[in-house]
């Protein structure tokens, strides 16, 4: 797992915690931003995921070894 993906992953966890404490506190309406910026920020790293493991399934038809970082 990349810098940045771990980075997506804490900051969408951190943003459901935030909705929810906004949603307890001032109600749904005001929170309902935040929730959908963590759902964004889950799909990106899920696309980002995704994308890395289709990378790697070719590098591997090709017969070239993975790089480790």
């Amino acid at each position: 797992m990349k810098l940045k993906d771990t980075v997506l992953l804490s900051l969408a966890a951190a943003l459901v915690v935030v909705g929810t404490h906004l949603t307890i506190t001032v109600g749904i309406s005001l929170s309902y931003p935040v929730f959908m910026l963590a759902v964004a920020m889950l799909f990106w790293y899920r696309y980002r995921k995704n994308e890395q493991l289709i990378q790697d399934e070719e590098l591997k038809a090709k017969g070239k070894p993975k790089k480790k970082k």
